[in-house]
């Protein structure tokens, strides 16, 4: 749960978890989208209210104190924030810091927080110091299936899905919906209740409709990092996991709080997957379409606040 514009608090959480996936023998810390800077209350300010939260990337003190933390822990660390693009301009950015002093940056691909916030135009996908080569795709990026196959074409085996999901207002009765507040301010006296929520219809019931797939059809492994508890006026369902490249669940939590879930990947299960056998039998002289306009494509900004 970030602290809304509360860059140094929100630092230090991250610092904390880092050391302690260090601790537990973790090599990779992936912590939510925009967890550093605060994500849903974005849409509320102004331009210059946004110019003050923002950062440069990389040059900006958050990525100084990630770049610390991975070093001096030997691991890499994934985190959230607003990029500071200059001439008015701001991204919704994930930072990723290796322990070899590497920095990665992806500009999510269709952002919708605020109209001054543009999405990324670059796909994200690396070779880590840990031996696999890795993929990065925040939130809405993965509802696009081509996003997630072109990271698979172009080598990933470790896609990294940040998120801030989960609880979401929407007019569609087939969707996530609002998890009642009251239900969260009274998560230690009635657990039951508010976790009742978190696995149902607006968290990991409706993650489970379509997040597997991604694993499983393109035959890697991913890691699902999302927020939990008060975002603005919603309440994040929380729901990380990690899955195989078979689409199955290798840890996952339901906890109605700040949590943390380890995982050992398999490489051995990435050679037989079977979407990367699928994948071989792809027929690339078939798919020109995907590449043309079709006159429908919508700003993701307006679909969003339309659901």
């Amino acid at each position: 749960e970030s602290a809304a514009g509360d860059k140094e608090a929100n630092l230090r959480k991250v610092a904390r978890f880092t050391e302690e996936a260090a601790a537990r023998g973790a090599e990779v810390v992936v912590c939510p989208e925009c967890c550093l800077t605060g994500y849903w209350f974005l849409r509320r300010l102004t331009v210059a209210q946004l110019e003050a939260l923002a950062e440069p990337v990389p040059e900006g003190p958050s990525c100084a104190r990630l770049l610390d933390l991975a070093v001096r822990h030997r691991v890499t660390v994934g985190a959230g924030l607003l990029e500071a693009a200059g001439n008015g301009v701001f991204h919704n950015t994930y930072v990723v810091a290796m322990p070899d002093g590497r920095l990665v940056r992806h500009r999510k691909l269709h952002a919708f927080e605020h109209p001054a916030i543009q999405p990324g135009d670059e796909h994200t996908v690396f070779d880590t110091p840990h031996g696999f080569r890795a993929a990065l795709l925040v939130c809405y990026d993965n509802n696009i299936v081509e996003n997630v196959r072109i990271a698979a074409l172009r080598g990933a085996e470790v896609l990294l899905a940040p998120h801030q999901t989960g609880g979401c207002r929407t007019t569609n009765p087939h969707l996530m919906g609002v998890i009642d507040r009251r239900l969260w301010d009274e998560r230690h006296a009635n657990p039951e209740a508010i976790e009742r929520e978190l696995r149902g219809e607006k968290g990991r019931a409706w993650l489970m409709r379509w997040l597997p797939s991604r694993a499983h059809d393109n035959g890697l492994f991913l890691v699902f990092s999302n927020g939990v508890g008060v975002d603005d006026d919603e309440v994040r369902t929380g729901n990380a996991m990690v899955l195989d490249p078979y689409g199955r669940v290798l840890a996952e939590t339901g906890k109605a709080g700040d949590d943390m879930v380890v995982a050992d990947l398999d490489a051995s299960l990435l050679g037989k997957a079977t979407g990367r056998l699928w994948m071989q039998a792809r027929r690339p002289s078939l798919y020109g379409e995907l590449s043309v306009p079709t006159g429908r494509e919508r700003d993701a900004h307006q679909l969003k606040f339309e659901e």
